[in-house]
């Protein structure tokens, strides 16, 4: 049995999608774990980092929230090699937390940006994109002011060369550094990324790209 958790902050407004997601293809229902707890679960296969707005996105998105006593489990257990994918607010949160590097910016042009956007699948080697094609273009959806991913050049350099940027926008969205969408550590076991895999696990949702995404994850359990 695959074990999961949800991260919960104050302001997170896509706990309950990915919980859904994550219950939908491990048949499992994750433990909500509230930010202001000191330990995770015992036994977790898979820690979720939602999107939202955690704590208003007051300061800098994900810094606060960076800072709240369950990071510390958290970021522990991306040392142990356990799994941690972070979407939107919790790519921010990653970053924030040094899981990840670089930053996420305020979006080019200074509007919030909230519709389907068209990717790029930058490496499929990873255990996170294991279930699509080097080169493949997905659609997921996107909703957030602070996209904008930026790094020095030599942190960019970095990451390209060491296979780490997994998904690039496929059209002009938000600015970010060389349209990097989605990044990984160097253990490959953390992912960050802005678009919301989880709202694309049925076709109700107007399609399934996201769905493998989770399905990967199972891999990994």
């Amino acid at each position: 049995m695959t074990r999961s958790a949800v991260i919960v902050f104050p302001g997170s407004n896509c706990d309950r999608d990915l919980a859904v997601a994550l219950e939908a293809v491990t048949g499992t229902a994750p433990a909500m774990v509230w930010h202001r707890e000191t330990a995770l679960p015992d036994g977790l296969d898979i820690i979720g980092v939602p999107g939202g707005f955690s704590y208003g996105d007051y300061l800098r998105s994900g810094a606060m929230a960076a800072r709240s006593p369950i990071m510390q489990a958290v970021i522990a257990a991306a040392g142990e090699g356990r799994t941690v994918l972070g979407i939107c607010n919790g790519f921010q949160v990653l970053t924030e937390a040094g899981l990840l590097p670089g930053a996420l910016m305020r979006n080019a042009g200074i509007r919030f940006v909230g519709r389907d956007v068209r990717l790029t699948v930058a490496n499929s080697q990873t255990a996170f994109t294991s279930g699509y094609a080097n080169g493949e273009t997905v659609t997921f959806p996107v909703a957030h002011h602070d996209g904008n991913y930026f790094a020095d050049a030599a942190t960019l350099d970095r990451l390209e060369g060491e296979g780490r940027v997994v998904f690039r926008y496929a059209e002009p969205v938000n600015g970010s550094a060389r349209d990097i969408a989605g990044i990984v550590n160097v253990g490959g076991n953390v992912l960050g990324m802005m678009p919301h895999p989880e709202r694309m696990i049925e076709a109700a949702h107007g399609g399934t790209d996201g769905r493998r995404l989770f399905e990967g994850l199972l891999e990994l359990a």
